[in-house]
């Protein structure tokens, strides 16, 4: 069954091309070790909630641009096994693909597909 981490994330606004770069090259790893599918996605319209919101949730500054994003796996046991290696990946570290955003806001989690039309 296909398998799904998403992140969402707030990244100074004026950082939007280098978090593509470092997007670019993470995904890069990512398929390496055997995700299926990356997908970056920049805020467009994104309201802000009266009681919660993706802002509230990485407590987003006004300079900066929520972005929602997701890999798709094959199953959870090539997650697994891809995550573990990826942490370890020398091209993962922080020396060789810093990220232009304050990472300990992103917000992350693993999904089990359920339904996709």
């Amino acid at each position: 069954m296909t398998y799904v981490d998403g992140f969402v994330a707030a990244v100074p606004t004026a950082n939007k091309d280098k978090y593509l770069q470092h997007a670019k090259d993470a995904a890069e790893v990512f398929q390496d070790y055997g995700a299926l599918k990356l997908v970056e996605c920049w805020g467009d319209d994104v309201p802000k909630g009266e009681r919660t919101d993706f802002y509230r949730a990485v407590d987003a500054k006004e300079d900066e641009t929520i972005v929602l994003s997701w890999v798709v796996w094959p199953d959870k046991a090539t997650r697994d096994q891809g995550m573990e290696k990826l942490m370890s990946d020398p091209r993962m570290a922080d020396e060789s693909n810093p990220m232009p955003f304050d990472a300990s806001r992103l917000i992350y989690g693993g999904f089990d597909m359920i339904l996709e039309i």
